[in-house]
């Protein structure tokens, strides 16, 4: 999908509505400090967009606060593109051991946090993976302690830096600068396309803190996690990685978000009939303005599916 002119602009504080391929290609191209998290932000816009459009989730239970609007007639949600209602920041959490701000949050009146996207990314000092790891379970088990119930995902996303013989082969235009040099602990992918053996130990070690089922299974384990590779040269930028993880890994990127629908379904419907009126995910009627939209018409690969109403099986 061609990414579209000025899709996030410069001086962005709040939520856009963008796709996948933009966020990451914002990721891969982004040249400012990565502690100010510019780099990552509009990830967290393109998770929240996607719990809106696909999850089903009200805009305004959501932190930050998609450009987004909802419109009550005769039963039926028409949903529409409205930026003026966009927010930016994140939401605090009380864990068991201290505060905790997180990424993107969906809240349920009287209930709390019910579901949160952790998202993280690295550029490169791919060595230092596993240092990460600490980190990781820590910031799950914080707010699992408190919230045993919150449908808890982990997103981590990586730029593919290839070596560079492969680099030199795509040689930039005339008027473009040289490609930067890496140095080796920056290199992802080694010359024959896999990734080198840190990435390797990292997602082995992802895989065991995935998979929590139940409110009484282990607290340090995330409901879903993927870890995501993205291209970093020409045309391909932006791209997500086919061949890594392996088509049989739990962390690929298209099971994230159906995984997490499930776990929350599991414990806010299933397992909480009564709360239904308040916990029930929303159906999008097809006559919503939003799907009429110009920005709609310019998004023709999302990659998912929006939540219309009669298309849905709950």
């Amino acid at each position: 999908m061609p990414l579209r002119s000025n899709a996030i602009p410069a001086d962005a504080r709040v939520c856009q509505w963008i796709s996948q391929h933009e966020a990451l290609h914002h990721f891969c191209t982004y040249t400012g400090p990565t502690q100010s998290q510019q780099h990552i932000k509009p990830l967290h816009w393109y998770v929240a967009c996607r719990l809106v459009l696909e999850g089903g989730f009200h805009p305004e239970d959501i932190t930050p606060r998609p450009p987004f609007r909802v419109v009550v007639k005769g039963g039926k949600h028409f949903l529409h593109f409205d930026p003026t209602v966009a927010t930016g920041g994140e939401r605090t959490i009380l864990g068991g051991l201290k505060t905790k701000n997180v990424d993107v949050v969906v809240t349920k009146d009287g209930i709390g946090p019910v579901m949160a996207v952790s998202c993280k990314g690295m550029t490169g000092a791919f060595r230092n993976l596993t240092n990460r790891m600490e980190e990781t379970i820590g910031e799950c088990t914080n707010l699992h302690i408190t919230y045993p119930a919150l449908v808890f995902g982990y997103m981590f996303v990586i730029r593919a830096n290839r070596v560079i013989a492969a680099l030199a082969e795509e040689l930039p235009p005339d008027n473009e600068p040289p490609v930067k040099q890496l140095a080796a602990n920056d290199i992802a992918i080694q010359e024959g396309g896999a990734p080198v053996e840190s990435i390797f130990r990292f997602h082995s070690a992802l895989r065991e803190l995935t998979g929590r089922r139940g409110i009484r299974n282990d607290v340090s384990r995330y409901e879903a996690v993927t870890l995501a590779m993205a291209e970093m040269s020409g045309e391909h930028t932006g791209k997500v990685l086919d061949h890594f993880p392996p088509e049989d890994s739990p962390l690929r990127i298209e099971q994230f978000f159906q995984t997490l629908y499930l776990r929350y379904e599991e414990r806010f419907l299933f397992g909480a009939p009564d709360l239904k009126s308040v916990t029930k995910r929303l159906d999008w009627d097809t006559n919503s303005p939003i799907f009429a939209s110009s920005v709609f018409a310019e998004q023709p690969a999302f990659g998912f599916e929006p939540r219309m109403a009669g298309t849905s099986e709950n």
